[in-house]
C-alpha cells in the first residue's frame, strides 16, 4: 500500500511551501486555492508586485509595536489569501467553490475577501487573533477546518494523515 497524504495534508503541506516564498518579516504565510482537488492558484504575504519589500523597507508594525490581528492596514504588505485570489483573477481563472488551504487562520480583510470569491471551505494550521473574522465565517457558512501542526504524525506525515 502506498503511503500517501490525503488530500488536506497535501495541499496544506503545499501551503507550507508557498509560505516560504514570504517576504514578510513577521509571519510566513502561504495560500493555496483549490477547486476539484486541483490547484487554482498560490499567494503568500509580502509587498505587491514592484514595490520594495519590508526588509528593505522595514516594517512600520514592528516598529508602532501593533499587535498581531490588529491595525492590518499599517502594513505595506498584501496577505496571502488576497494575494492568491489576485492571482486567479490575474489569470482569468473562476474561484466560485473553491477551498482554501492556508498556514494560518484568515484575517477579516481576507475573510471578507474569501466569502466574496465564493470559497466555500477553509483548512489552516495556526490559528490568528482575530474574533471578527470568526464571527463572519460563522455567518457565512463556510466550513473551517484547524489541522495543527503539532498533531501526532500519520505515516510520516507531519499535518493531518493520509487516506
Amino acid at each position: 500500500m502506498l503511503n500517501r497524504p490525503d488530500w488536506d495534508t497535501y495541499f496544506l503541506m503545499i501551503a507550507k511551501v508557498v509560505a516560504s516564498r514570504s517576504t514578510c518579516m513577521r509571519r510566513n504565510v502561504g495560500a493555496v486555492l483549490v477547486k476539484d482537488q486541483q490547484i487554482l492558484s498560490t499567494g503568500y504575504n509580502g509587498a505587491p508586485k514592484g514595490i520594495i519589500h519590508c526588509e528593505e523597507a522595514g516594517c512600520l508594525r514592528e516598529k508602532l509595536g501593533i499587535p498581531s490581528g490588529e491595525r492590518h492596514e499599517i502594513c505595506r504588505g498584501s496577505h496571502a489569501e488576497i494575494n492568491a485570489i489576485a492571482q486567479a483573477a490575474y489569470a482569468g481563472v473562476a474561484t466560485a467553490g473553491c477551498w482554501l488551504y492556508c498556514t494560518h487562520e484568515p484575517c477579516v480583510y481576507c475573510t471578507k475577501a474569501l466569502i466574496n470569491c465564493g470559497c466555500r471551505r477553509i483548512v489552516y494550521i495556526h490559528p490568528y487573533p482575530d474574533r471578527i473574522s470568526r464571527e463572519i465565517i460563522l455567518q457565512s457558512g463556510i466550513e473551517t477546518v484547524c489541522i495543527p501542526d503539532d498533531e501526532p504524525v500519520k505515516n510520516n506525515f507531519s499535518i493531518g494523515g493520509n487516506k
